[in-house]
């Protein structure tokens, strides 16, 4: 069994992917989204889980926390935004989210890591007055939680670049009910208004607040101001001292020029959350991606990177491998919906922006997609294939192989362009024509990007390589 990126089956949408380890599983939690859906975050909390020792074998754990779960959500009208569970002194696991129509934290608990949560309260002072509410507390957002030593560090906050009223992240402790407030916000870096001199100018915190430990340095994981990127920073304390370090992830991959220009959108990116964790002496980020064509419906991903012995971190470059710890095989039949890359000569780095309608891409650009409704367990396939769009699967161990084979359907009349670099030598062309069904069609030679050329829109479905 093989690992591939998004980890997930391509009909679930969860973005905000925290990881965390319990009883020899990863368990990942995050928002969810609805494919197609018009705003983020629609449904319910579901959480999947896998065993440390198979990071392919993926098992859904089914809904842990509904909307209308939350007394103060009895018709379901606000969404749930991202969350992070903790495991407490007490053993049980504490959910710690934010509702989008609130500025408090609320926690739900269990007794088990994927079971069923039930509401325990809101996080407020020693006079019972809830975090968020209080004169003088700024709006809190994204909840990101750390328990150590029989505490818990909770990490907020939302911080628009042109809004001077919110000055960073939070940092609280909470004592060892999970709820009642130890030590008051602090702000452990500052926003974009505040940035001048701090070393964060350019990659200033925007939201989805992340804390782990490894060793002795905390690592606190952000969206900067740009969106598609999770920086970090580092200290040797959980509330102060944090030194910017660097950019881990981008979901369009600028920054990296190990095989393009850094500053070369190689997908449509859009916001960004996600957390690390390290697995059997590996250390992994997890994010997300857009799709469909708006940053609505989001899929989870990771990538497995590198932890230098100053504490720093080479940015990773986005794969169709992910947890695989390797390439995949060269043999065998590949949904297109794994394609790490997607583009065209029109260079855009975002799913939203100028030329578009809203958050929505326009109708002459490639997407990842599915038929069907959500929740329908359809196969994702790539749509919208006109001339010049190409996607990108890297990597595969392709020693030996002769020919490829891809899976085609639409009114289109050109030909595929097959290519082991997004900007080198056509080394085989595959014609297709106008057609309403999948069909295949075969060239002979090594695979690792298409690109179409021709009239019409194709949608790519599978490639085969034998």
């Amino acid at each position: 069994m093989q690992a591939f990126n998004p980890y997930l089956p391509s009909w679930e949408y969860t973005p905000d992917g925290e990881p965390h380890i319990f009883d020899g599983r990863l368990y990942v939690y995050g928002s969810h989204d609805r494919f197609r859906g018009h705003v983020f975050c629609l449904n319910d909390y579901v959480c999947w889980s896998a065993p440390v020792d198979n990071l392919a074998d993926w098992r859904y754990e089914g809904v842990i926390y509904k909307k209308t779960d939350d007394p103060d959500n009895p018709f379901g009208r606000a969404c749930l935004y991202a969350p992070d569970v903790t495991r407490g002194p007490d053993g049980r696991y504490y959910l710690y989210y934010v509702l989008d129509k609130e500025c408090t934290v609320a926690v739900a608990v269990c007794d088990q890591p994927a079971g069923k949560y039930e509401f325990y309260g809101h996080v407020h002072d020693r006079d019972g007055n809830l975090l968020g509410h209080r004169e003088g507390d700024e709006p809190q957002f994204d909840p990101g939680v750390l328990t150590e030593n029989g505490k818990t560090w909770l990490y907020t906050g939302f911080c628009s670049p042109f809004d001077a009223t919110r000055h960073g992240p939070m940092c609280t402790l909470l004592g060892e009910d999970m709820l009642t407030i130890e030590q008051e916000p602090v702000f452990i870096m500052p926003s974009k208004p505040y940035s001048e001199g701090s070393g964060y100018e350019g990659h200033e915190f925007f939201e989805a607040s992340s804390i782990r430990k490894f060793g002795d340095l905390y690592y606190f994981v952000y969206s900067s101001v740009v969106m598609h990127e999770l920086c970090y920073a580092t200290s040797r304390f959980p509330d102060r001292d944090f030194t910017y370090r660097g950019v881990i992830v981008s979901n369009n991959d600028i920054g990296i020029s190990s095989y393009k220009p850094a500053e070369k959108p190689m997908y449509y990116g859009g916001n960004n959350h996600g957390g690390l964790v390290q697995i059997n002496g590996k250390t992994y980020i997890f994010y997300h991606r857009q799709t469909d064509g708006t940053t609505f419906s989001r899929q989870g991903m990771a990538q497995e990177i590198t932890l230098l012995p100053d504490g720093t971190i080479p940015q990773a470059e986005m794969t169709s491998c992910g947890l695989n710890g390797g390439p995949l095989k060269g043999r065998g039949t590949y949904p297109a919906y794994i394609a790490c890359n997607l583009f065209t000569d029109e260079e855009r780095p975002y799913s939203g922006g100028p030329g578009s309608k809203g958050f929505w891409l326009d109708g002459t650009f490639p997407r990842i997609t599915q038929d069907g409704r959500d929740g329908d367990e359809e196969q994702g396939y790539i749509m919208n294939m006109t001339d010049s769009a190409t996607c990108g699967f890297k990597y595969f161990d392709c020693k030996g192989v002769t020919s490829v084979t891809i899976e085609v359907r639409g009114y289109a009349g050109g030909f595929f362009e097959v290519k082991t670099a997004w900007d080198g030598p056509v080394l085989a062309t595959i014609p297709v024509e106008f057609t309403n069904v999948w069909t295949k069609y075969t060239a002979e030679v090594q695979a690792l990007y298409f690109t179409y050329r021709g009239h019409g829109s194709a949608a790519l479905n599978s490639f085969t390589l034998e």
